[in-house]
């Protein structure tokens, strides 16, 4: 009973992705992509040489920044690098994941702006970008994973109804046997 309410369509996120599949391309782009944004954020706040909890912050790529978020830039950069070269169900779990704890930052941030606890050096521009990265991680990391019109050929989709697919797979091997004409004589 608790299985089924913790899980009620029996979808788990951690599923095997062949490592080959097409959709593990757009998990490793969207990981990579960002990664490498992240990272060159990070090293060009880290180059102005801003102190590390400046709470004032300076002006990197429109974005505020002082040293702690430039190097949790660069950690995180790194980590979706990695999610990038891993690919395939990793990269879309970590997509998923990075973007939840993005969206949950913009808040916890929003919440902090013109506050002494604003140890990031966030501005509205920062959550707004906080908010925008978190939607676009998901979204790569969902895509082709979750949707009630996934095709029935996604691994997803089969591992969520596995006796409809074993069905259609049974269904395709059976190659019906023409009835033979009746001999004339």
């Amino acid at each position: 009973m608790a299985r089924r309410l913790l899980n009620p369509v029996n979808a788990q996120l951690d599923e095997h992705l062949p490592a080959d599949h097409k959709l593990s391309k757009v998990y490793r782009v969207g990981a990579g992509l960002t990664g490498l944004l992240l990272i060159v954020f990070g090293i060009l706040g880290l180059i102005n040489q801003i102190g590390f909890f400046d709470t004032r912050g300076d002006t990197v790529l429109a974005l505020n920044t002082n040293g702690t978020l430039s190097i949790l830039s660069i950690c995180i950069g790194a980590l979706l690098v990695l999610g990038m070269v891993i690919g395939g169900s990793f990269a879309s779990t970590l997509n998923i994941t990075l973007g939840l704890l993005f969206i949950a930052s913009g808040f916890v941030n929003l919440a902090l702006l013109d506050t002494g606890l604003n140890f990031l050096a966030f501005r509205i521009q920062n959550v707004l970008f906080s908010f925008v990265v978190g939607v676009m991680l998901m979204w790569f990391g969902m895509y082709g994973r979750v949707g009630s019109a996934l095709p029935h050929d996604n691994p997803y989709w089969r591992a969520r109804h596995p006796e409809q697919a074993a069905r259609e797979d049974r269904a395709r091997a059976f190659v019906p046997v023409s009835p033979r004409a009746p001999r004339s004589a």
